[in-house]
């Protein structure tokens, strides 16, 4: 072979065609019979995110939930559409901070409650202070 045959040709690669865009891998003409019970990769946006324009990523910085098993440096997936109702672990904002904490609603009560022993909850007056739900968080992802 010359090397002139080669100096049109450029290898594109493979990064046009995404794995649903070829459904077996065929070298011999055949498709292999387990193809048929085969389940495709694991998405995690399919598994983890049900509104994809509510769901925002959070990096946590602080151990105030490590009694609910959030340790600084995870990652939260937070979604804006659901409703925070009492007992959920929700992001707040209170006088311009961002706060991750379980949220506990009672008649004409709101607090912002930590799950560590170090920190007491807070207890919000909505009238006086800055106050509003930003999310609530749906998973944690940390490493092990």
């Amino acid at each position: 072979m010359e090397l002139e045959q080669f100096e049109g040709i450029s290898y594109k690669g493979s990064k046009r065609f995404s794995q649903w865009d070829i459904p077996t891998a065929n070298a011999t003409g055949f498709g292999a019979a387990a193809d048929d019970y085969m389940e495709r990769g694991i998405d995690l946006n399919e598994q983890l995110i049900r509104n994809k324009p509510a769901t925002f990523f959070m990096r946590v910085n602080g151990d105030a939930m490590i009694g609910a098993g959030i340790f600084s440096g995870d990652v939260v997936i937070v979604d804006r559409s659901l409703k925070p109702v009492s007992g959920k672990v929700v992001i707040a904002t209170l006088n311009g901070e961002m706060l991750l904490r379980r949220l506990e609603k009672s008649f004409s009560k709101i607090r912002l409650v930590p799950e560590t022993p170090r920190l007491s909850p807070i207890e919000v007056d909505p009238s006086g202070a800055e106050f509003s739900i930003w999310g609530v968080v749906t998973y944690v992802i940390h490493s092990v």
